[in-house]
């Protein structure tokens, strides 16, 4: 079984910011694997299905963003899932817009959300999808830039990006591996 964790913060308000790129992405991909994130439990928000045919949880934390590891580890141990079958999705400054990165492992970098993740977790040994929203415009401080919309402009290229980050999600499943 898999764990699919897209990172972001609930409501309204914060729906289309740049720090909302894992919730965005793994709400396509509930789309386009039939699965509705509708069980309140683990301080989240999750649905269960099938991905390319093998069991998965998708699952977006409801702790705000620099609290994700309280949902992740509780969902993680009732379910009895391994970190190495742990997908996280999240934003990263440090890539360019509109791309991603699939990574086996790896540090926090400057992301509190990760930062919780491998720090409930214990270990950095876990898969992770990112998805770039950097650079920082020069004029912004980095939390308030993270914490403003995505301008309508260029949500067709968050879009496919988002494409893109649910087929990485699929083939890591579909093959079995972490990267």
């Amino acid at each position: 079984m898999w764990l699919i964790a897209g990172l972001g913060n609930p409501g309204k308000k914060y729906m289309y910011t740049w720090h909302n790129m894992g919730y965005l992405a793994v709400d396509l991909l509930a789309e386009r694997n039939g699965f509705f994130l509708d069980k309140d439990k683990f301080n989240g928000m999750y649905g269960k299905g099938k991905i390319k045919g093998e069991d998965a949880i998708i699952i977006k934390p409801t702790t705000f963003m620099n609290n994700s590891g309280e949902c992740i580890v509780p969902a993680a141990k009732f379910f009895k899932i391994d970190p190495d079958h742990i997908i996280v999705v999240y934003d990263d400054i440090d890539i360019a817009k509109g791309t991603i990165r699939v990574r086996e492992k790896g540090s926090a970098g400057t992301h509190n959300g990760m930062r919780s993740c491998i720090q409930h977790l214990g270990t950095e040994l876990f898969p992770r999808v990112r998805i770039g929203t950097g650079p920082v415009p020069e004029h912004f401080e980095l939390i308030n830039y993270v914490l403003t919309d995505v301008p309508k402009d260029e949500r067709v290229m968050m879009n496919d990006a988002f494409v893109k980050a649910c087929e990485a999600i699929e083939k890591m499943v579909e093959d079995g591996k972490k990267s």
